[in-house]
């Protein structure tokens, strides 16, 4: 995001964490937070994360590397890759319509990549199978996972291994299946934990807002203005995790809270508020 600095405007970051267990039948509300930063370094989400320990799923970027490190306290975090950011560069290899799309416009057909749409291909086939265990419990989604996804995941393995040894090292199939094979027990972890998704596509729709709004507002005018942004973020993205109307909840809430007992601000959380306020309400 854009911040205002002297005669020009930096490059600031903002980092989502979501929490969405709805996938795996979980009880807990969803719900996102937002950080700025100045910059991108690594430190950042290890101050965020200082004190957590469980699953964190997200591309790969190299400043994440530490938070997987086995003495990592409290807890280790496990790494679950997403197999959307794996997709990508296959897809773009094997875009038929894209392709197509080329030469409506008079324009040179590019090239096909059968071994890029034979991945597409088998990556899809497991995306297939998440859309019909969604929303099912944890131990119902590892059971299909391990009965129908195994088999599949054990057998892409084998064929991109035997691919890859094929390729130069410079050659864009073979980045992207360094990309995967060098981090399979991430991108395999799915199959034996049903909370895991197969992508972190809830934390890139959270980014959305960002992405879109940025052009109506331009930049922020400062640090602090950039922090404010970010809890913005958060309080309007949770209530939309949670299907509140995010205008709504804060014109409720902001309304309420002068007169509102602190022991009790848990009531004006979306979730409880949407609970007891508006239970048939619908996000924007």
């Amino acid at each position: 995001m854009p911040v205002l600095a002297s005669c020009k405007t930096d490059v600031g970051r903002c980092w989502v964490y979501v929490r969405d267990d709805l996938p795996f039948g979980g009880t807990a509300a969803p719900a996102a937070t937002f950080r700025y930063s100045r910059d991108r370094g690594g430190v950042h989400p290890q101050e965020h994360l200082a004190g957590y320990a469980g699953l964190l799923q997200a591309d790969a970027y190299s400043g994440y590397g530490k938070l997987y490190d086995a003495a990592c306290q409290p807890g280790p975090i496990l790494e679950a890759a997403c197999w959307v950011h794996a997709r990508r560069p296959f897809f773009v290899l094997a875009d038929v319509t894209q392709n197509a799309r080329r030469v409506a416009e008079g324009k040179s057909a590019g090239v096909i990549s059968p071994i890029a749409l034979g991945a597409v291909r088998r990556i899809d086939a497991l995306f297939a199978i998440e859309r019909g265990i969604n929303g099912h419990s944890a131990e119902q989604r590892r059971a299909v996972r391990q009965a129908v996804s195994a088999p599949q995941v054990v057998e892409f393995e084998v064929w991109m291994r035997e691919q890859r040894a094929r390729l130069s090292r410079t050659h864009d199939l073979a980045r992207a299946m360094d990309y995967m094979l060098k981090r399979w027990p991430a991108f395999t972890r799915f199959l034996d934990d049903g909370r895991v998704c197969l992508s972190n596509n809830a934390a890139e729709r959270a980014l959305r807002g960002i992405a879109l709004g940025r052009k109506s507002w331009l930049f922020a005018g400062s640090d602090r203005g950039g922090q404010r942004a970010a809890a913005m973020y958060s309080l309007i993205v949770t209530a939309k995790l949670n299907d509140v109307d995010p205008q709504a909840w804060l014109a409720d809430v902001l309304g309420r809270i002068a007169t509102h007992p602190a022991s009790r601000v848990a009531e004006l959380l979306p979730w409880n508020w949407q609970a007891s306020r508006q239970p048939n309400s619908k996000a924007t």
